[in-house]
């Protein structure tokens, strides 16, 4: 069916037409007629390139647009420099394959900002080409997202994409989280390629990584320490690194120290398993159990509290984490007492079940841990019991 040209009198038509201007260009130079486009749905690409983000998102919608119009969608888009010379503009455009509102109709720039409210970019804001109606303002978020999936970009559609993530999220499993369509396999740092079918039945934490980052590094070097102590104990427990590395060689240089598995640098499952699991914070390391569903979207608390100690917890239960902070805490207990008999020239203190409600909280949780058990403090001359309810220390005096 032929699409009808875009209208004079109103439209996409009259919002892109300003003064005595009613051409659009192209990067070669090119004017086209706006009346002339051919479009059930238009972008505006406001965009720059000075701007990091915008130089990001700016190839993943130039795969969008090619794979669109490679399908005969009904589709444009229409770029809005903020770029603060021609030079730039120019530079930046010539890598667009879309339309552009030529850079030297500043007026005609500002308008469009104004009238669509642009307060940061990258902004793309899809529109109806016959009516001009705002379907989204959340283009670039929607891009990112769905991808092309999202077309032709309308609140129905959006909400039709969400409602099946949300089903798709109660049948999850190993093979839905980490494979695509063309890739059923994860990487080892050694080139070799993994069957994602090996993870069935296993416990894995999916790790967002990102090369430089001091806490990002700093967990990791814990979580192999961890990962090789659950791996002796023949735990069924893997983990899978999700670079967010925009480089292959920063990639590589971060992936060679790991002694897990990884998506491919620069998969698409990445940026999807960001967006799947709301990340929000670095680092984090997201748990799923052995039947493919979410057990804990971050344990990394867990392992930045504990530490290489952490281990002993798996599979990070509330009950395996409450116990082995209640032996955090009778460690803690244990060294207060060391270091204020350490203080004492001599002491000898004994408290037994008849006043055990007069000593601090921490004493008591040492003497719950450790009951019935002999303590050696470490000092010749100073003992610890824990006997029956009674705990007896003791400092020598060595005069």
């Amino acid at each position: 069916m032929a699409e009808a040209a875009i209208a004079d009198g109103g439209g996409i038509g009259a919002i892109l037409a300003a003064g005595e201007r009613d051409f659009l260009v192209r990067s070669s130079g090119e004017q086209v007629k706006i009346n002339s486009i051919k479009a059930t749905t238009v972008a505006l690409y406001f965009s720059a390139s000075w701007c990091p983000p915008c130089r990001r998102f700016t190839p993943k919608l130039i795969e969008a647009y090619e794979e669109l119009t490679s399908q005969d969608k009904s589709f444009e888009v229409i770029f809005v420099s903020r770029d603060k010379d021609e030079e730039a503009f120019n530079a930046y455009f010539a890598k667009m394959p879309w339309l552009a509102v030529s850079f030297s109709d500043s007026e005609g720039l500002k308008g469009l900002l104004r009238r669509f409210k642009v307060q940061g970019i990258p902004n793309l804001t899809f529109l109806s080409a016959a009516t001009g109606e705002i379907y989204t303002k959340e283009g670039v978020h929607f891009v990112n997202e769905y991808g092309i999936g999202a077309y032709p970009f309308t609140s129905e559609r959006i909400n039709e994409l969400k409602e099946q993530e949300n089903v798709a999220k109660l049948k999850q499993t190993i093979h839905s989280l980490l494979a695509t369509s063309t890739r059923d396999y994860l990487v080892s740092n050694k080139g070799e390629k993994v069957p994602i079918s090996e993870l069935e039945g296993k416990y894995v934490g999916l790790c967002f990584t990102v090369k430089g980052y001091g806490p990002v590094d700093e967990f990791i070097a814990v979580l192999t320490k961890i990962y090789e102590k659950l791996r002796e104990g023949a735990e069924k427990f893997e983990v899978v690194a999700v670079s967010l590395d925009n480089d292959e060689l920063s990639f590589n240089d971060s992936f060679d120290k790991m002694p897990w598995l990884a998506l491919p640098h620069g998969d698409k499952m990445c940026e999807k398993l960001v967006r799947y699991f709301e990340l929000r914070t670095l680092p984090t390391l997201v748990l799923i159990g052995p039947d493919g569903k979410t057990v804990n979207n971050n344990v990394a608390d867990i392992i930045e509290e504990h530490g290489v100690e952490a281990w002993e917890s798996f599979p990070f239960s509330a009950e395996k984490v409450e116990f082995l902070a209640e032996k955090a805490k009778a460690k803690a207990a244990l060294h207060t007492l060391e270091s204020l008999l350490a203080k004492a020239k001599t002491a000898q203190v004994f408290v037994n079940n008849a006043f055990l409600s007069s000593i601090d909280t921490e004493t008591r949780i040492l003497i719950d841990i450790l009951f019935s058990k002999k303590i050696q403090l470490g000092k010749s001359n100073r003992h610890t019991y824990v006997h029956r309810g009674m705990v007896s220390v003791g400092y020598l005096d060595e005069r």
